[in-house]
């Protein structure tokens, strides 16, 4: 099996060394991540700046771009034959619920869907960074089953992983998304010059993260799997909204 291994905390990130480490037992492995940490980035390209690609003493390849820039030019130019697969992580901090709209990490699984490729993110959830080898356990032991169970091509794979040891992890549960309170607004201070900077305000609270959520699951000592959908349609709106959409004045 040939693997594209990314990821949005950088090509230097602990948790893509650990989760290279973990594939590379029964797998080709080729690493191909941004050069600095882009989270946050969600799907955004680089569009108005050439994108290079240096190959680093490890043999890991860094890109001057975003995760989605990294997967597609990876999997464009610079991989030679095409993966099977593409796995983006290990995330530093948890992708669930709707943060997994703003995740770069989830964006370069995404653009791996794009490019025609079954795809799977990882994240590590918790802030201490004591147990990668927790989530890169529960998603080489996932890859090597998607063999009989391949992924429909219209879906890619989200994991959280809670940072606990591997012997503590009760288990894997296939969840949906939670959903968050609103976040709160940005804050207001000041720089050393007395001007006004601004910063993002904390995650909003957990509202709906009830049994059967990635929340729930996580909280619980259990690894989330969730099936992503790449098509956003609301199919539910279709047939009310076309009883009066021909009503509008052009």
């Amino acid at each position: 099996m040939n693997i594209l291994l990314s990821n949005d905390d950088g090509v230097n990130a602990l948790g893509i060394k650990v989760l290279y480490q973990a594939l590379s037992q029964f797998a080709n492995v080729t690493v191909v991540a941004p050069d600095r940490n882009c989270s946050g980035a969600s799907n955004s390209l680089t569009l108005l700046n050439p994108l290079r690609a240096e190959t680093l003493e490890n043999g890991f390849i860094s890109v001057n771009g975003t995760p989605t820039d990294a997967v597609h030019l990876a999997i464009s130019q610079l991989i030679k034959p095409l993966p099977d697969l593409v796995v983006a992580g290990i995330n530093k901090g948890a992708n669930l619920g709707d943060d997994t709209l703003y995740s770069g990490t989830v964006a370069a699984a995404t653009e791996g869907r794009h490019m025609g490729m079954p795809a799977v993110a990882v994240s590590l959830a918790g802030k201490d960074e004591l147990h990668y080898e927790t989530a890169a356990s529960v998603t080489a032991s996932f890859i090597k089953h998607l063999v009989k169970h391949p992924l429909p091509a219209d879906q890619i794979i989200n994991i959280n992983v809670p940072d606990i040891p591997l012997s503590e992890l009760k288990g894997i549960k296939v969840t949906r998304l939670g959903h968050r309170h609103q976040a709160e607004t940005m804050k207001r201070m000041l720089d050393p010059w007395n001007r006004d900077i601004y910063w993002y305000g904390s995650l909003g609270l957990e509202l709906d993260a009830g049994e059967g959520t990635d929340f729930h699951a996580v909280s619980n000592g259990y690894a989330s799997v969730t099936p992503l959908t790449v098509d956003m349609t609301a199919y539910k709106s279709i047939e009310s909204m076309s009883q009066w959409i021909n009503q509008l004045t052009l």
